[in-house]
């Protein structure tokens, strides 16, 4: 990947096993770290089917496999399941704000609290502050925080990235104990919410594996578009 003054050098990472799919092998394609990255560039790889982990921009390239696919909804096509307005309205009582990106411990408690009781075996599920902040944010992308409260308590927080064509949904976590509202969905929701009044075409969400229970949850969201063959394409699910 490269234009005419400042070629992007890719990497491939070791092949490891996959997270997603028992039996199946995985690997990625990473933006070379050295790289100077501005916000051009990071909208493009955005809209050409990477994403943001912290500083570093990748993209799947597995062996054998090509289940991951990168995926967004059109704000303005979207339509609310009825399961989807059933979480809109049990969570009308929340109060949203778009904040800047910043440490509190008050954030970094909850999120050891979600990845304690969600997600006890992921490398994330860690008391590394420095882990943590390297996580969500980054030097090059325009991070948010989309917070939700409950009568003045913080209950969850998504972290998005927002692009020139679209806003990313980097990352969401909540209080295990709220977990009967669907925040998760909720965010997401308001996520497409928001996109609609500013305009922003796209919410994108990361990858969808197919016959992952982990990642079924996207499928949900309709109209969804895929990334395949280097074009967007609507999926039919």
């Amino acid at each position: 990947m490269s234009n005419a003054h400042n070629p992007v050098r890719l990497f491939e990472t070791v092949i490891d096993d996959c997270p997603y799919l028992e039996g199946q092998k995985s690997a990625s394609i990473l933006v070379d770290p050295d790289h100077q990255i501005d916000k051009t560039l990071f909208s493009m790889l955005s809209r050409s089917g990477f994403r943001r982990s912290g500083e570093m921009l990748y993209s799947p390239k597995c062996p054998n496999c090509k289940a991951c696919v990168s995926v967004r909804i059109p704000s303005t096509k979207f339509k609310l399941s009825r399961s989807q307005k059933r979480v809109w309205r049990k969570n009308t009582d929340l109060k949203a704000s778009i904040e800047e990106v910043r440490f509190e411990q008050e954030h970094f408690d909850m999120y050891y609290r979600y990845q304690e009781k969600r997600h006890p075996d992921s490398s994330m599920f860690d008391q590394d502050i420095d882990k943590y902040s390297s996580f969500i944010e980054s030097s090059y992308s325009h991070s948010q925080f989309l917070c939700f409260r409950l009568d003045g308590k913080l209950i969850g927080i998504s972290v998005l990235d927002q692009f020139d064509g679209g806003v990313s949904a980097v990352y969401t976590f909540f209080e295990p104990q709220y977990s009967d509202r669907s925040l998760g969905t909720y965010a997401i929701l308001y996520t497409l919410k928001v996109a609609k009044m500013h305009k922003i075409p796209y919410v994108y969400l990361g990858y969808w594996v197919d016959g992952s229970q982990k990642m079924d949850y996207k499928r949900n969201f309709k109209p969804l578009e895929g990334y395949i063959d280097r074009q967007w394409q609507e999926l039919e699910l």
